[in-house]
């Protein structure tokens, strides 16, 4: 019975281990056809040979600061041979510390996450994988990130495949310039400069482990929102690379004892200041490469933009266009909130324009008094508005006008108003408790610096913000230049036989209009006429009817040929009020035609880009590429100094003479005329107003003989500036102000005389030969036979005293005859032009 009980197990135990081997063997055979059927397209892994991954583009300022970034993917490509060891070895341990060891596959890392998987299964956590490096980058580059057994199985061929054909470093590039960190980074130099604004080679060890616990989950390590356990995981890396012999356990301790502290990278000053000129150079690349290359080609943009520049362009506008805003008084509060308990969490919840100025604050009014105002702080501290810091905070009313005088703060503000404030603790007799009431400006403006000789931009900013508005006022806003255009117009007479001290008569004038009126009849700022005048004085003062009957005189060909060829208009219609700026034209042309002026005559066109270079650092646009004969000589005798000469390209628009003959008038108008706002500055400057009718559009543009600056002011629609708010008190502040910044450590040089420039003595207001020393009398330019003589004829003296065709009423210009103007009036208005 024994025995055939034994001999029944054996038998049930023999045929039991075929039916397993049959069975394992199907099974085998059933893997490997799934296998083979799973990964027959599998996608070519020798594609990675070739990878170029999307690189993000970066613009570069003029002195090398960086501005900008464009891409679809941040990532900066860096090659193993230049990351540093300590970021491989953190990666390493973190992600997979077999690495070295393995075949793409990590059985061991397999059947631990299998048996964790057993207990997150029964506990309903998220299952662990245990995913090496390798097959990351063959889930990253070459498959999906589902989760399915199907994809798990062609990632794990692939990985053997990946490993056979590339080492170790290779594999472990791809994944340090693919993986996704968090914070817009794709890759480890990404991250590097996302989280900490340095490159790779100058974080630190605390910092290189924080990169590497990203991998896992950036949302759940983000260093603001979940900093504790971005702190655990980061210390968890240093203890693995300890434990690896990577690093020394004392050198682990002390990197977990440093805190964890990112930067905002791409923030700041310097950046919003630069937010409308690198838009431009992103159109512009965009334009010239498409939207792929931009965003994935890796371009190296280095731009015109001096930094410094445009910083002091920003405060200068800026605070320019709020010195008008506080001019024409309050528009009010920018809410209204209950009062009592809760109220800092309901300030809270009030929407406030961005991008305020440094020091601006929110706050509600908590109550006014009969000297004061209480005010509350979004951090629940309490202030007050001193009567004193309410008195421009005027009614504000349409065209430009102000309401009556404040006496009291009830006047102003009432309790629950939501408010901007700013501390004026740094101002005489205040207290620290003690703030200004500050609002943002309803007008706009922009301003624009160039090199004038090579066209280099090095400041633009179209506006008080480009969060606010990203409408470039610098390039894209059409407006009248008014008298700003009135220099081409002088010039173009210069060019056909005047010379800066011929007469003009300064009287009432009246011509036929156009279609729109009857009568076209111009008038001057002051609303007074000089009589006979010269050509400088009226430039210097900017008169209008002198203007008008100039370009009556000689007719309205000469000037329409300058402003097209100056690039000011495509075209300009060829009637009088032309002559005063009524056509339209945008800042940016503008600064360009006074450049010409400035450089002697040649017309330059702006650029905001020097250079771009691809991701291979080939450069593919140079701005200007010039001939040179003698850069590239083949005999030379290593002795003789060779200079590089490039031949003159640049069109000439205009005579150099003439040019000068214009700039040296312009100076004037900033030592006695229009533009005295800038007489306060040590260096050589010219310049030139700009008002259009009504007020309604401010200008000026100022130059030294290396730098040029245009600054326009006005409302986006058109609306009346208010009485006085003219270029001379608007915008030619805006250019001190920047200029006085922008020149510090410029040489204090006079501009550049041409050759056939000659310089003759002479009275500024009536022409005449003069003494220096003399009341009145400068040194004039002329070309050389055409300066005034002392013979008292007027047939002999070479004055052309351009007689008008229209009405010279001896009667009228006796009557309007008076003393000559003061030298420091505003300039005239575009009269008489509806």
């Amino acid at each position: 019975m024994k025995i055939f009980t034994l001999r029944n197990v054996l038998r049930t135990a023999l045929w039991g281990g075929i039916a397993a081997a049959v069975l394992a063997v199907i099974g085998f055979i059933a893997v490997a056809v799934y296998v083979v059927r799973v990964t027959d397209d599998l996608p070519d892994y020798q594609q990675l040979a070739e990878y170029e991954p999307p690189i993000m583009s970066r613009v570069h300022a003029g002195d090398g600061l960086l501005i900008a970034e464009y891409a679809r993917e941040h990532r900066v490509f860096v090659p193993i041979a230049n990351i540093p060891q300590n970021v491989v070895h953190a990666f390493i341990s973190a992600e997979d510390k077999n690495f070295y060891e393995h075949g793409g596959l990590d059985f061991r890392g397999i059947i631990r996450a299998g048996l964790s998987n057993i207990s997150n299964v029964l506990q309903g956590r998220r299952l662990e994988g245990a995913s090496t490096i390798t097959q990351q980058v063959a889930k990253n580059f070459l498959l999906s990130s589902e989760q399915r057994l199907e994809r798990k199985v062609q990632e794990m061929v692939l990985s053997r495949r990946i490993e056979r054909a590339f080492t170790k470093d290779q594999i472990l590039e791809l994944y340090l310039n693919e993986i996704y960190l968090g914070n817009r980074a794709y890759g480890v130099a990404a991250a590097a400069l996302n989280y900490f604004g340095r490159s790779l080679d100058e974080l630190e060890l605390h910092e290189i482990a924080y990169l590497a616990a990203l991998p896992k989950g950036p949302a759940n390590y983000h260093p603001e929102r979940h900093h504790e356990a971005a702190l655990e995981r980061r210390n968890w890396v240093l203890s693995r690379m300890a434990e690896n012999g990577y690093v020394t356990e004392a050198a682990a301790r002390e990197a977990m004892a440093r805190p964890l502290e990112t930067v905002d990278r791409l923030s700041g000053a310097t950046y919003t200041a630069a937010e409308y000129f690198v838009e431009n150079v992103r159109r512009e690349v965009f334009s010239l490469y498409g939207e792929d290359e931009l965003y994935d080609g890796g371009l190296s943009i280095r731009t015109t933009l001096d930094t410094r520049m445009q910083l002091a362009a920003r405060s200068a506008l800026r605070g320019g266009l709020e010195a008008y805003d506080r001019r024409h008084g309050y528009r009010g509060a920018l809410s209204t909130i209950e009062l009592g308990d809760g109220w800092t969490e309901r300030l809270a919840e009030v929407d406030i324009p961005r991008d305020l100025d440094e020091g601006w604050l929110q706050a509600v009014v908590l109550e006014t008094t009969a000297n004061a105002a209480r005010i509350g702080l979004l951090n629940g501290e309490e202030g007050s508005i001193p009567m004193s810091a309410l008195e421009w905070a005027r009614e504000n009313l349409p065209d430009g006008e102000i309401g009556p005088a404040v006496s009291r703060p009830s006047e102003v503000l009432t309790a629950g108003d939501v408010i901007l404030v700013a501390s004026i603790a740094d101002q005489d007799g205040f207290s620290e408790s003690q703030y200004g009431l500050r609002q943002v400006p309803a007008i706009n403006g922009g301003i624009m610096a160039m090199d004038p000789h090579t066209g280099r931009v090095l400041a633009m900013v179209g506006g008080y913000s480009f969060q606010h508005s990203q409408f470039n006022r610098a390039t894209q806003a059409r407006r009248q230049p008014g008298s700003a255009f009135k220099p081409f117009v002088y010039a173009s007479a210069l060019e056909n036989g005047y010379t800066p001290a011929s007469l003009i008569l300064d009287a009432p004038f009246i011509a036929s209009g156009g279609a729109d009126e009857r009568f076209y009849m111009p008038s001057n700022y002051s609303e007074r006429y000089y009589g006979m005048s010269t050509l400088r004085l009226g430039l210097e003062l900017s008169r209008n009817v002198m203007t008008v009957r100039l370009a009556q005189e000689m007719g309205m060909a000469p000037i329409v040929d300058y402003g097209v060829r100056f690039g000011i208009y495509d075209d300009l219609e060829p009637v009088l009020a032309m002559a005063l700026g009524a056509g339209e034209t945008t800042l940016y042309r503008l600064v360009s035609a006074y450049a010409a002026m400035v450089n002697g005559g040649r017309r330059v066109e702006p650029t905001i880009i020097d250079r771009v270079q691809d991701r291979t650092g080939a450069t593919i646009f140079a701005h200007e590429v010039l001939p040179c004969d003698t850069c590239d000589t083949v005999d030379w005798d290593r002795q003789t100094v060779l200079e590089p000469r490039f031949p003159e390209t640049r069109e000439e628009v205009i005579d150099p003479v003439t040019a000068y003959q214009v700039v040296h008038m312009l100076e004037g108008a900033v030592q006695s005329g229009t533009g005295t706002a800038l007489r306060s500055l040590p260096w050589t400057l010219a310049g030139k107003t700009g008002t259009t009718n009504d007020f309604r559009d401010a200008w000026f543009m100022g130059f030294g003989p290396d730098l040029v600056v245009g600054v326009y002011v006005g409302f986006d629609t058109p609306y009346q500036l208010g009485a006085g708010e003219a270029g001379g008190r608007v915008a030619a502040p805006i250019a001190r102000d920047f200029l006085e910044v922008a020149l510090e450590g410029y040489p204090v040089a006079p501009f550049r005389v041409p050759p056939g420039v000659r310089l003759v003595p002479v009275n500024r207001v009536d022409g005449e030969p003069g003494v220096l020393g003399q009341s009145g009398v400068i040194l004039e330019a002329f070309r050389p036979g055409t300066e005034p003589s002392r013979q008292t004829d007027e047939e002999e003296s070479g004055l052309s005293f351009a007689r008008s065709s229209v009405s010279d009423d001896p009667l009228a210009f006796l009557l309007a005859e008076e003393e000559d103007g003061d030298e420091d009036e505003e300039e005239d208005e575009l009269g008489g032009l509806y």
